[in-house]
């Protein structure tokens, strides 16, 4: 199996008629993602390659029974583009965009948990999503995923999201889905989110867990596995060498004092089970390890 999207989803992007919408979602249709529908107000009745483009999401919606967004859309268009797609009755949302400002990211976030409760969102300033084999939603190259499981990923890190799973499949080790929920101050979907469906994955045997320096989420995540994990989960924190005192990276990563820190989240995460590497290769063969055990 595998989590949030699968073989059946159906995409529209936001934003097809763009450079980078065009490139990433076409992409993704050659993937093998069904892409089925663009939206761009003011040139709906045209096609990017064949695909269909709409004025709005609720045109596109009503034509092609759409399911999920990939909002590739500037970060002035980006929030309207979410609120639109989750008002259109849009159950997932993936949302690339970067650089919206936290303020306008909070004020999103919980319209949709107050308006559009069952829809989810993962991003913004994220890589996506992918379930090898079945959809790619984002920006993830698909051919460095392998199908067949048995791992779950989740990262805020794109870049470590991308070397994980090129690591695993090196050593063909499959991944259920790979989740990037991104770095930024507010995200749509968090660790906790991800776990607790990995949790409930049949397929899903194990989970890598990315975190990074900045915020807490990493330490709610590490009591969120000693509450209710029951699978083995393999972590990296980035940023262990960063200096003290200095931001590093993007807008999430920003330390308090002991708090944020990378030791402050190894440590939590190691004091209830979790295996936690000092670099991401050692992260991928632990996992190694993991999967012969499971075996």
């Amino acid at each position: 199996m595998s989590i949030f999207i699968d073989e059946r989803t159906k995409v529209l992007v936001q934003g097809l008629t763009g450079t980078q919408g065009r490139f990433h979602g076409l992409r993704n249709r050659d993937y093998g993602t069904k892409v089925v529908a663009g939206v761009t107000p003011g040139k709906g009745g045209s096609d990017v390659d064949g695909v269909p483009v709409y004025d709005t999401v609720e045109e596109a919606v009503a034509e092609t029974e759409a399911d999920a967004s990939f909002v590739a859309v500037p970060p002035r268009f980006a929030p309207d583009a979410i609120i639109e797609s989750a008002a259109a009755g849009v159950r997932f949302i993936v949302c690339v965009t970067e650089g919206i400002p936290a303020q306008e990211e909070a004020l999103f976030f919980n319209r949709l948990r107050r308006d559009y409760p069952s829809t989810r969102l993962v991003g913004p300033n994220c890589p996506g999503v992918i379930s090898p084999g079945k959809c790619n939603i984002g920006i993830t190259p698909g051919a460095i995923a392998l199908t067949g499981g048995p791992v779950g990923i989740v990262s805020r890190s794109g870049t470590l999201t991308y070397q994980a799973l090129h690591e695993l499949s090196q050593q063909n080790v499959g991944q259920t889905t790979c989740v990037g929920i991104g770095g930024d101050p507010v995200p749509g979907t968090g660790f906790i989110d991800c776990l607790a469906a990995f949790e409930e994955d049949t397929d899903t045997r194990a989970v890598m867990l990315i975190g990074e320096i900045g915020g807490s989420e990493e330490e709610r995540a590490a009591q969120f596995i000693a509450d209710h994990m029951t699978k083995p989960v393999v972590c990296y924190i980035a940023g262990v060498t960063a200096p003290p005192g200095r931001k590093m990276g993007h807008a999430g990563a920003i330390i308090s004092g002991s708090q944020g820190t990378a030791q402050a989240k190894m440590e939590a995460l190691t004091a209830v089970g979790a295996t936690v590497a000092q670099n991401p290769t050692q992260a991928a063969q632990l996992m190694v390890e993991v999967v012969k055990n499971l075996a």
